[in-house]
């Protein structure tokens, strides 16, 4: 089973985290963004995190320097191309790309003249590469509510034209869903899809949360609802999609190593799990080494990546001609 050559689909990566870093040198120059040292290798060392990470936030660290780049329309075009680029390269077919809008103003663009840049790089990829993008919208959730409501304001108008969905991200601490109730069900009214991160650092209950006051249908990283009945129940009964990474899982210490991952259990049960990269540079990762980690760990056959491929259309935030049209790229290979 070779799988570079197989289609894949990416549901969880955030564009941030997936900066090259030779990229950033150069818009460090460009910018007048000042670094630790224009050395390549010492650069990788700063945003790759390590395997033993002792927490999130530890993980969390390594997004400063990329975010700090990120502060013109140029160079968000250009990052989400580079993106675009580095996936279809590896026969990537269909790939959501994440980002938090409110983190790329300080340098004086609006809100709007950010989600265009993005799309506008995604696009550019799309016409070199044999690959569609479309574009999630995250909250940090330590970020003022009203923030939220202005964003989810602006995007709608991109809602169907490259924009598909909401998230919240960062830190995870319990009960974080409450907050959101009111900027999620008005960003549901308008059509936006709702993916949210839950479930990553040992609180199952968050996950519960999610999909019943925010009305998640997919949960990013989800582990622990190993540890919380209720969340586990309604994840299988309601069909709720798990975006899964696991390198980075290990490395946020969602679990311990690769062989303690639930991942195979989850599927096994029933549970529809999809895998992914979440972070490209700051894992040091790709989707081929991910489903590499699963097939060394697990013994996934090509059968079980099938389903798991079938999951991540079918979680797909996008049209049914796009989900058609990736089924068939997996019926051509077998």
């Amino acid at each position: 089973m070779n799988l570079k050559k197989l289609p894949k689909i990416e549901l969880h990566c955030h564009l941030d985290g997936s900066v090259r870093p030779e990229t950033i040198i150069e818009l460090a120059k460009i910018e007048g963004v000042k670094l630790p040292s224009h050395d390549i290798e010492t650069i990788k060392n700063i945003l790759i995190a390590p395997m033993n990470c002792t927490s999130l936030n530890e993980y969390l660290e390594r997004f400063q320097i990329p975010v700090a780049v990120m502060q013109s329309k140029e160079s968000l075009k250009r990052i989400a191309f580079e993106l675009i680029e580095d996936s279809a390269k590896e026969n990537i077919k269909y790939i959501e790309i994440r980002f938090a809008p409110l983190l790329h103003t300080n340098k004086g663009l609006s809100s709007e003249e950010i989600i265009q840049s993005v799309l506008e790089g995604i696009r550019e990829g799309e016409r070199y590469y044999d690959i569609k993008g479309n574009l999630i919208l995250s909250f940090l959730r330590h970020m003022p509510v009203e923030t939220v409501f202005e964003v989810i304001e602006i995007g709608k108008k991109y809602i169907g034209n490259g924009v598909v969905a909401i998230d919240l991200c960062a830190s995870e601490e319990k009960g974080f869903c409450k907050k959101f109730i009111e900027p999620f069900a008005l960003g549901r009214k308008y059509g936006y899809k709702v993916t949210i991160h839950a479930g990553e650092t040992g609180i199952g209950e968050n996950v519960l949360d999610a999909i019943r006051t925010l009305g998640a249908e997919r949960i990013g990283h989800g582990i622990y609802i190993k540890n919380c009945k209720e969340a586990y129940d309604i994840v299988k009964e309601e069909n709720i999609f798990l975006e899964v990474c696991p390198t980075s899982n290990v490395q946020t210490k969602a679990v311990n190593s690769f062989d303690l991952h639930p991942i195979l259990d989850f599927y096994k049960d029933g549970i529809k799990v999809t895998i992914n990269t979440d972070n490209r540079t700051v894992s040091n990762t790709t989707l081929t080494n991910e489903y590499s980690v699963v097939k060394n760990n697990f013994e996934m056959d090509f059968d079980i990546y099938k389903d798991i491929y079938l999951n991540s259309v079918e979680a797909a935030f996008t049209d049914s001609q796009t989900k058609k049209n990736l089924k068939s790229l997996l019926e051509e290979v077998i």
